[in-house]
């Protein structure tokens, strides 16, 4: 392929722009550390708030309602989902619902984007360092992605994708702190934009790698994707990883009545205001049956 000079294992060309450019990003992520005494209280606080804003972009956004259409979103939820998926720069809803239920339907094989069981680098951020292998895209040609394009929200956010990524992923995190409380565009540049975006794309990276490794399988011991504690503090919610795998249709991601899923109460909030229908879920009994038959024995 041309401008590439080396492959990596797989034979699979290494995209030497993107290495270059998330070296950068992660060693501007570092440099902002150093930023965060010097910066005022408020600013740390937005930069947070725009990260939980990012998160739900991906989770509740591209991941439950698109990907899997685990729940219905009205117009104006759609709306704001997409705007936050915006801010996260993971690409568009389109590209990572594609790439997210082709890693579903052949997990841990060459046509999974971030097949885990070619080690934790490479499914955490090493498959973004080569091009995709050439049975990713084979076999995702063969599943049918129209529902996606049939979305007009998701159609207007891939036609103006790169400016509403500019707007949302760097602009409004860096003009607000200062327009609204005199922060130097410098630090709320470095802070709200480039290490909050840092942090979140690691979090999102860590449900493909670490909770594709680490932790217990007490729903089917069979797959590799398990429950993570940490992940699910990170990816407010997405850790329950061997329920996902074993319910994807659910919109909880995981057995509800467990402690922590930021992303399904902000669900169950939007269903009490009326703009989420439809919530999927895994019946008692159904879940029940199916640790007994092929769960760890842990839960």
């Amino acid at each position: 392929e041309a401008g590439t000079a080396g492959t990596a294992s797989g034979g699979q060309a290494i995209v030497w722009r993107n290495v270059v450019l998330m070296g950068l990003l992660h060693l501007g992520a570092v440099y902002a550390l150093s930023l965060v005494p010097r910066a005022q209280i408020l600013t740390l606080l937005w930069a947070y708030f725009c990260f939980l804003m990012t998160a739900l972009g991906v989770t509740a956004g591209a991941h439950r309602l698109w990907s899997h259409r685990s729940y219905k979103a009205k117009l104006p939820l759609r709306i704001f989902l997409a705007a936050a998926n915006s801010m996260a720069f993971q690409n568009d809803i389109y590209e990572w619902s594609r790439d997210h239920r082709v890693h579903h339907k052949y997990s841990e094989t060459d046509a999974d984007p971030h097949n885990a069981r070619r080690g934790f680098f490479f499914s955490h951020i090493g498959w973004l360092f080569v091009r995709k292998h050439r049975d990713v895209i084979e076999k995702g040609r063969k599943l049918d992605f129209t529902d996606l394009l049939d979305d007009p929200v998701v159609r207007f956010q891939r036609k103006y994708y790169k400016s509403s990524v500019v707007l949302m992923c760097f602009v409004i995190p860096t003009f607000v702190p200062w327009y609204l409380w005199g922060e130097s565009l410098w630090n709320a540049y470095f802070l709200a934009s480039i290490l909050r975006y840092t942090i979140s794309l690691n979090v999102t990276w860590l449900v493909n790698s670490a909770a594709h490794m680490y932790g217990n399988r007490p729903y089917d011991k069979y797959i590799n994707p398990r429950q993570n504690t940490l992940v699910t503090l990170g990816a407010i919610g997405e850790g329950f990883h061997n329920y996902h795998h074993t319910f994807p249709f659910d919109y909880s991601a995981s057995e509800l009545g467990l402690k922590f899923n930021p992303t399904t109460w902000f669900i169950d909030f939007m269903f009490w205001l009326g703009l989420v229908t439809d919530r999927k879920q895994a019946p008692k009994e159904m879940i029940q049956a199916r640790k007994e038959r092929t769960g760890d024995g842990s839960a």
